[in-house]
């Protein structure tokens, strides 16, 4: 995984396991990579992954089976669909619709 530095690592940990999630690689109770696992995989401090994860499970993206590992819940697809639409709405769309006014661009010229 490429990290980008202008973004917390942490978060992109957290964005990259979201993605598998919505693009099914990950699915309802599979389960995730340990944070040491995880870690030793990316090259990161296994406390950069435990906040990654810590994050995840605040939002109910996934969970923690004591003992066990971290496991993706159920219903985390469309948590992770929702989180991440009002995400843009609230914070890429307003760039977007306004350079497409400043372009002066129809909804016929965005669609071809």
């Amino acid at each position: 995984m490429e990290f980008n530095s202008n973004k917390s690592i942490y978060l992109q940990i957290a964005e990259s396991i979201c993605e598998k999630i919505l693009s099914g690689e990950k699915a309802e109770e599979d389960r995730i990579p340990s944070v040491r696992e995880c870690g030793a995989e990316l090259g990161v401090n296994p406390n950069t992954v435990m906040r990654s994860y810590e994050k995840l499970t605040a939002e109910g993206i996934i969970y923690n089976k004591r003992g066990i590992g971290y496991y993706v819940s159920p219903g985390a697809r469309d948590k992770v669909l929702e989180s991440l639409r009002k995400e843009f709405l609230d914070n890429e769309w307003p760039a977007v619709r306004r350079r497409i006014k400043l372009l002066g661009l129809s909804p016929d010229e965005l669609f071809e």
